[in-house]
């Protein structure tokens, strides 16, 4: 097995994900296939994603290309975790990743309506009820609560987990919703409100799209999604590709060996990287960058010793959600966070020497200058950035 360092791990990173300053992408269509797909749980973070891999990005060229274009469309897939993807790659994403994650919602969904004594054949009622919605999107896009207002299958509440701090009332329409989206017949089309928030309005994805791709078999799905994620994250161990995908080891395994992937040598055992792909990528010249919350760089792997060092708890919260993170030379050193006059602040958790202090310094004022004085929430602030 050829020897990968990780110096060459993080020297990838930096050229293949377009966040060093000399290796930044022309378009958001090239970002984001650049990433494979990016998170898209917060709105900002697709824009902050963008922007740090594209020179003189508007906010209006993400919304052109997401809702004029539609070259890039969010789709819910991988860990039930809502993402953009390239256009070209939906179709697999709805043979594989997407469709697990629409069955277990559906069978949540069923259990769920049962339990709340709404339909006593749970199966049926969430046909009936897919059907009533799909026929009202047929007249227009709708938003959420429009269809709820005039879809009377989805209007009501069933309890979740009674007796329990988390559980309750809950609305139904959401998770139909979410389930028809993960089946890639709905769409989170247009945004009603601004690109810091997310007020979509639901579409036909035949609508949405023009036309309907057709899907690929399942393993043929697997295979393209894991091929193009090799590529962005590879090499990597199977373990980061089963925890990316939320599959199976055997499903992981298998679209390995659909696309021919070569086994390497990691500093932590063996990983994996596309045939084509095994050249040494060169040494980049030190860089730094800011990226946002979720960012696909950020999260695209399990286990990220080889570039997040002894930094995790102060990154990520309980659940693994990362937060705000400044790069220096392949490696998180830290985070950032918007004073009260919106001014981008870098807070670093090592020394990086005169040189990484004034880079990181640079990009702080690009992303100021890009902000202008607009402040970017989260749900998922880290420790860091509530210190």
């Amino acid at each position: 097995m050829r020897p990968l360092s990780d110096d060459e791990r993080r020297a990838r990173i930096g050229r293949r994900h377009g966040i060093a300053p000399t290796a930044r992408l022309a378009t958001s269509d090239e970002a984001t296939r650049a990433m494979t797909v990016l998170h898209a749980t917060e709105p900002a973070t697709v824009h902050l994603s963008l922007f740090a891999r594209v020179d003189g990005l508007r906010p209006a060229d993400v919304e052109e290309a997401l809702h004029e274009h539609r070259s890039l469309v969010k789709q819910l897939a991988m860990r039930r975790t809502l993402f953009v993807f390239p256009r070209d790659l939906l179709p697999a994403a709805w043979a594989s990743a997407s469709a697990r994650v629409a069955r277990t919602e559906g069978q949540r969904i069923v259990k769920d309506v049962v339990a709340s004594g709404l339909a006593t054949d749970g199966q049926a009622w969430l046909q009936a009820a897919g059907e009533a919605v799909l026929k009202a999107l047929a007249d227009g896009p709708r938003t959420a609560q429009e269809l709820r207002a005039e879809v009377p299958e989805i209007a009501g509440t069933i309890t979740i987990a009674p007796g329990t701090s988390y559980g309750g009332e809950m609305p139904i329409g959401p998770r139909v919703l979410t389930q028809l989206g993960a089946r890639g017949d709905i769409v989170r089309g247009r945004n009603t409100g601004h690109w810091r928030v997310s007020r979509p309005q639901w579409s036909l994805m035949a609508d949405w799209l023009g036309d309907r791709p057709a899907r690929p078999e399942p393993e043929e799905g697997y295979a393209e999604i894991v091929r193009r994620w090799l590529w962005t994250f590879g090499p990597a161990p199977v373990s980061d590709l089963q925890w990316w995908l939320g599959s199976t080891v055997s499903a992981a395994r298998q679209a390995l060996a659909d696309i021919g992937a070569v086994e390497v040598a990691l500093s932590t055992g063996p990983g994996w990287v596309l045939p084509d792909d095994l050249d040494d990528v060169g040494p980049v010249a030190p860089w730094a960058a800011l990226l946002p919350v979720l960012d696909p760089t950020v999260m695209g792997w399990k286990e990220r010793d080889f570039y997040l060092g002894p930094h995790g708890p102060q990154l990520f919260d309980r659940n693994g959600n990362a937060g705000t993170t400044a790069w220096w030379d392949g490696r998180i050193v830290g985070g950032w966070r918007q004073d009260d006059d919106g001014a981008v602040e870098v807070r670093l958790l090592e020394d990086v020497g005169q040189e990484g202090l004034a880079a990181l310094q640079v990009e702080a004022e690009r992303l100021t200058r890009w902000l202008g004085g607009q402040r970017i929430g989260t749900v998922y602030p880290s420790p860091l950035m509530k210190a």
